[in-house]
């Protein structure tokens, strides 16, 4: 009986904010001007569609029969409430930040804001942390050390350490090579995207600022997405859902870098556990937020090719069969 009220009560929120992104993108589109203006009135049609459309996929992901569909592709239970619903807030968080970041100029967006604080920075990444722990159960159906587990945090052994930091030196890298090109092929994107990100970051400069980025969004985002919705809905669509939410990068090769590190922390949740995963984006944007450069970065070059170098043999070491007993 309780499962079936369950799962009556997830169709039903499901439904319902479905259809509330539905009327949103419907009132806007009736001149409301409840979304972020577009460009061109084109734009903000397809803005207003797009939104329309997420919140009708959404209300449709109420329906049983969908999510069985739904299911043969990502790795939900269609009869579990908590994945219906998930999967229903996954559809309306990815689909209302793409059509954000497709048809709106979102860096002026970005630029009319105030820069962030580490208040800011606080209040901004809480609620990942939040609805990681409600999505997983806590205290309704798991204990703090069922969620704990559920959420693959564990005490990394000390080769997990060795490429979470290998991974985050080579993502560094990785943008870095991006960036340039960013600059040499879309150069005006480029500096808009740099002018955005500087005065979202701005007032982070000074080292307590340095350290919450890298904390922050480092451990509240990977217990969300890589913790608690991977293991649900898979890696490729939760790199995705990553990537959507970082809307300062408008459609430019730094939201593509940010893809590719998305799956690269997917990838080592998924072979791994979350510490590392943690571990790594911490590291990534400790680097970021310090900068290497001059002496420096020769010598975090040699120490990125001993991690890289240590990594490879552990990974090879443990994927390679073991030797057979000699029979007598």
């Amino acid at each position: 009986m309780g499962k079936r009220w369950a799962n009556l009560a997830a169709e039903i929120l499901s439904g319902v904010a479905g259809g509330l992104i539905c009327l949103l993108g419907a009132a806007d589109l009736a001149g409301a001007a409840l979304l972020a203006p577009a460009p061109n009135p084109n734009l903000h049609l397809a803005l207003d569609v797009t939104v329309m459309l997420t919140g009708l996929a959404a209300a449709a992901i109420a329906a049983q029969p969908v999510r069985r569909r739904v299911a043969r592709l990502v790795p939900i239970d269609p009869d579990n409430p908590v994945h219906a619903l998930a999967l229903a807030l996954t559809v309306i968080l990815l689909g209302t930040d793409v059509a954000v970041i497709a048809f709106t100029d979102i860096l002026a967006t970005v630029q009319s804001q105030p820069s962030l604080t580490i208040a800011d920075l606080f209040f901004d990444e809480t609620p990942f942390l939040i609805f990681a722990l409600i999505g997983v159960g806590l205290f309704i159906r798991r204990e703090l050390p069922e969620t704990v587990a559920r959420l693959g945090l564990v005490v990394p052994a000390w080769w997990q350490i060795v490429v979470a930091l290998a991974a985050a030196g080579a993502f560094f890298f990785f943008v870095q090579q991006v960036d340039a090109a960013s600059h040499r092929l879309t150069p005006d994107l480029a500096h808009r995207v740099d002018a955005a990100t500087n005065h979202v970051f701005g007032q982070l400069g000074w080292p307590a600022g340095t350290l919450a980025i890298a904390l922050l969004p480092g451990l509240c985002e990977e217990l969300l997405f890589r913790g608690a919705l991977q293991p649900r809905i898979g890696l490729l669509p939760t790199a995705l859902l990553f990537t959507s939410i970082h809307t300062q990068y408008a459609l430019s090769l730094d939201t593509a870098a940010v893809l590719v590190i998305a799956l690269g922390l997917g990838i080592l949740r998924k072979y791994t556990n979350t510490t590392t995963s943690c571990t790594c984006h911490v590291s990534y944007n400790l680097l970021v937020g310090i900068g290497v450069a001059g002496a420096a970065a020769n010598v975090a070059i040699v120490a990125e090719l001993a991690l890289v170098g240590v990594s490879a043999y552990v990974i090879w070491s443990r994927r390679r069969p073991a030797p057979r007993p000699v029979e007598s």
